[in-house]
């Protein structure tokens, strides 16, 4: 069986007694690159820094490469949103702080490819939001990370610069292995780049388990409106929507499920209507695929 890189039972934390997650359930195996996606304040950035051992669980446990976050810190790497920096430092004085800090890690060459464009004098305070973000990438790379951890890595980048670092990120974790947990607003960044899915919302895990095997367990359907509750009753259906005579839902694609009537069109959907769908449908039942055995007491 592959390594677990990332797992979670009945997780959960509160921030002032108010929820953050609630009873996540989920197994990562290793080498994977897995988006986690959800809507603002749904739990992502508390999941990823419960990993990363900056938070402790309310209840229930976190593991990652096979251990206890705290445990595991040499082996991961962590770049928050804030990207936090120091300031007073330059752009070389940062990257050799980083080789300073990880002693038999730090890989100096991967840290200054990503470093390129950025001038080593320039001291932290006076760059971009988009230079901070590339130079805590550098040394997130820098350290060769078994696990990397990525709370919104993009978000203040320009299009060609999330393009040339976003192919850096899978270049590296194709060729060394390495498990990469990406949040990201932008659908469109994901499709094509990660291979597994973490779908957070209202502090609890909806959807996840292999992009493939996502999408082959739902169907995309379309046809009258007015046959709509007829031809759908025999499926989960996940949202449905209507646009004059016609209606579209994106169904689960059930074994032994009779085939929708000929008068209606079906298609795997896209990564993005997926997701989509599942968002604009906060009630839809939760799919979770490749979830480890649940704990019980002996």
């Amino acid at each position: 069986m592959t390594p677990t890189a990332f797992e979670a039972h009945g997780l959960a934390h509160r921030y002032r007694g108010k929820p953050a997650l609630e009873d996540c359930t989920f197994r990562l195996a290793a080498g994977h690159v897995c988006a986690l996606v959800g809507p603002n304040g749904a739990g992502k950035s508390t999941l990823l820094a419960l990993a990363a051992g900056l938070l402790r669980p309310t209840r229930g446990t976190v593991r990652v490469l096979g251990t206890d976050p705290a445990s595991a810190r040499e082996r991961l790497a962590y770049v928050a949103q804030d990207k936090p920096l120091y300031p007073q430092l330059t752009v070389g004085e940062t990257l050799r702080l980083g080789g300073e800090l990880n002693p038999g890690r730090w890989d100096a060459r991967a840290a200054a490819d990503i470093a390129a464009p950025l001038d080593r004098a320039a001291r932290v305070r006076s760059l971009s939001g988009g230079q901070r973000t590339r130079l805590a990438l550098a040394l997130a790379l820098g350290k060769r990370p078994e696990l990397l951890l990525l709370d919104e890595p993009m978000a203040d980048l320009d299009p060609l610069a999330r393009h040339q670092l976003m192919g850096a990120l899978m270049a590296d974790a194709a060729e060394r292995g390495t498990t990469v947990v990406m949040s990201s607003h932008i659908l469109t960044e994901l499709e094509g780049a990660c291979d597994h899915l973490l779908l957070v919302d209202g502090g609890r895990v909806r959807l996840g388990g292999p992009v493939d095997d996502l999408l082959t367990a739902h169907t995309l359907v379309t046809g009258p409106a007015a046959e709509a509750d007829e031809a759908l009753s025999p499926y989960t259906v996940v949202e449905t929507r209507t646009t004059g005579r016609q209606a579209s839902a994106l169904i689960r694609r059930e074994s032994g499920a009779v085939p929708p009537p000929a008068s209606w069109q079906a298609a795997e959907p896209t990564l993005e209507e997926l997701l989509l769908s599942h968002l604009r449908s906060p009630g839809a039942p939760a799919l979770l695929m490749d979830q480890p055995e649940r704990k019980t007491a002996a």
